[in-house]
């Protein structure tokens, strides 16, 4: 679907009128501070929500390991709220596909969904009990992107039996429960280890290239990272959270590929979350929320004279609103009433017009991403 606003038709007057030097290699003329934007962003936005995914990790991990020693209902329920907690986190880290993110394929290794039980479960018969030191599997490679990260986690503490007591059984009593202990130990060890390995890059070395990367160029770190912003709004939440499972790109709805699947009550408060993540980034909000600093919203604002980025920010709040409205399981929502779910999707769309047309257009910066579902 092919729309162009009537903003695009306004921007595409304002750039005719520059030379074609002028609108080649610079931003539109402004007094703007742009390395105190990536400043902002790199400094209260990226870095805090990474330690805070670290350190829930590292919740999780210790909690894992609480479990497997002493598998209870309690502690069953304890490692379901640290997973959900960093689930929540990571809403705001996956956007971030740069640097070494970008380097390692971060967001493939942590969320992938639907997640792939047949691959888990392959992966987890092929331990030798023998010699429990050896596995048959490499996580990282690509063929094993869904059978790890959150979906993963979620299926062995949700799913891996039919019910709680079952699930406790496949921890401690069952004739697999060492296997099983050791895949969500190897697991949550890797996402932990993944982020570690970004969040060092980014205090290490990464921090210091990202805010001097100010120039209007593919490579810039301006550039990528509101590619990877608008990126992550339009595939990782309007069309991952809602649109695919809607049925809005096949010809029937999909209810089993919303995120949070097996938990069945948290797809609308992960999505929900997640729209938080991208107004609060385009906002130049601190990831503590405490404070407000210069964020994409102010660029546009710098860069044209129409109220675009209270177009934005509107638009952001009626998708919210509609959101609201749907089932805490996105998957009941589908197979209940599925109008519902394409209503959301129609008001998140409306966003990603306002952003990858006109936002685009003001900042003159191109899309770098394959867009296969048009606009």
């Amino acid at each position: 679907m092919k729309k162009v606003s009537f903003l695009f038709f306004i921007t595409i007057a304002l750039f005719s009128c520059t030379s074609e030097d002028e609108s080649t290699n610079d931003i539109p003329s402004n007094d703007f501070d742009r390395k105190a934007m990536l400043t902002n962003i790199a400094d209260n936005i990226i870095l805090p929500s990474l330690t805070d995914l670290e350190n829930k990790l590292d919740q999780l991990n210790a909690d894992r390991l609480e479990f497997t020693e002493n598998p209870t209902q309690t502690n069953l329920t304890t490692m379901r709220s640290s997973w959900l907690e960093a689930y929540k986190t990571w809403q705001y880290v996956e956007m971030f596909n740069i640097g070494k993110a970008e380097e390692i394929l971060y967001s493939f290794q942590m969320n992938i969904y639907p997640t792939n039980t047949s691959d888990i479960e392959s992966n987890i018969n092929g331990i030798d009990e023998t010699n429990l030191d050896e596995r048959n599997y490499d996580l990282t490679t690509a063929n094993n992107n869904d059978a790890v990260g959150f979906p993963a986690v979620e299926y062995m503490i949700y799913a891996i039996a039919a019910d709680d007591a079952s699930i406790i059984a496949a921890y401690s009593t069952d004739s697999n429960f060492r296997k099983n202990v050791l895949y969500l130990t190897d697991i949550t060890n890797q996402m932990k280890g993944l982020t570690s390995q970004v969040r060092n890059d980014w205090l290490t070395s990464y921090r210091d290239v990202f805010v001097t990367s100010t120039a209007n160029n593919a490579s810039s770190a301006i550039n990528k990272l509101v590619n990877d912003f608008i990126f992550y709004y339009e595939k990782g939440l309007r069309a991952n959270k809602i649109g695919i499972p809607a049925g809005v790109f096949s010809t029937t709805p999909l209810p089993d590929r919303v995120e949070g699947l097996y938990s069945k009550v948290y797809s609308k408060e992960l999505a929900l979350e997640s729209l938080k993540a991208v107004e609060d980034f385009f906002n130049g909000t601190s990831f503590a929320g405490s404070s407000n600093g210069l964020g994409y919203a102010d660029y546009v604002n710098e860069s044209t004279e129409i109220s675009l980025t209270a177009m934005i920010n509107d638009q952001f709040g009626i998708a919210r609103a509609q959101l609201n409205t749907l089932n805490n399981d996105l998957s009941q929502q589908v197979s209940t009433d599925n109008s519902k779910m394409t209503v959301t999707y129609d008001e998140l769309q409306r966003a990603v017009v306002l952003m990858k047309v006109d936002m685009l257009q003001v900042l003159n910066v191109s899309v770098d991403y394959v867009d296969a579902d048009g606009d």
